[in-house]
């Protein structure tokens, strides 16, 4: 394993999906406890990259290294294992159960014990899951369905479920998504809050540019399958092309 001095390196990735370019050449660098916002227009290959990050797709050219340690070819699970977590954009939670019946399902999957006869409400991390949903303010909604809660709740309780992962870096794919207006904010509170103090970073693709301006420490631009620009929100923000080509037309 090689040293390095980020969390997780991009070099020279590249895709196509039929005659689409997804990913082309992509560049990038992520430094541990800088949260990084992912933005652009549709198309441009955002969740492409955090899907070859994450295992769920293999590029054909190019290297991610996690800590140093080529993770290119590695399987989702075991990407997850070794300190990557990956929220998406819908929440995938089992609406069917409990918020804690969903957090202590993750928590066996994590230690490999699958028996479906363990009554689930007496494993011993049950402690450490509700202590999860006090993080992200959930714990007064632990014993409520999943289905009967809002959608801001529901995206809390998926971070909480990738927190239960113990990962060094999370990806986030539209974290604010589906959530209603007046709650982004709240939720991004709490999320940002959270993820410092488990110590985690934060890639989040982002279309709300209210939301990538007070919660990234730095952006990077997607466009045609590469990154145009990479620099502090309000450098990134603020640049006549990104003004025109990515917030005019997110905004509208």
């Amino acid at each position: 394993m090689n040293a390095s001095p980020y969390l997780l390196e991009a070099r020279d990735l590249q895709i196509r999906f039929g005659g689409v370019v997804a990913a082309d050449g992509v560049d990038l660098a992520i430094t541990e406890g800088r949260n990084l916002a992912i933005i652009g227009p549709n198309g441009a290959g955002k969740t492409t990259f955090l899907n070859i990050c994450t295992g769920w797709i293999k590029p054909s050219r190019g290297r991610v290294a996690f800590r140093g340690r080529d993770i290119t070819r590695m399987a989702p699970r075991k990407i997850c294992r070794i300190g990557i977590a990956r929220a998406f954009q819908h929440p995938q939670l089992f609406t069917e159960h409990t918020a804690i019946e969903n957090m202590l399902i993750a928590a066996s999957a994590r230690s490999g014990r699958q028996n479906p006869f363990i009554d689930m409400h007496n494993l011993p991390e049950r402690g450490e899951m509700m202590h999860l949903l006090d993080m992200v303010g959930c714990a007064d909604v632990a014993d409520r369905m999943v289905v009967e809660l809002s959608e801001g709740q529901r995206k809390l309780i998926d971070i909480a479920i990738a927190l239960a992962m113990k990962p060094a870096l999370l990806l986030m794919d539209e974290p604010t998504s589906g959530v209603a207006s007046a709650e982004k904010f709240q939720i991004m509170d709490i999320l940002v809050k959270t993820l410092a103090e488990a110590k985690v970073t934060a890639v989040f693709v982002e279309h709300d540019m209210g939301i990538v301006e007070n919660y990234a420490d730095e952006v990077a631009v997607w466009s045609g399958g590469k990154v145009q620009f990479k620099g502090t929100p309000q450098e990134v923000l603020q640049h006549p092309e990104v003004i025109r080509d990515v917030i005019g037309g997110e905004v509208a």
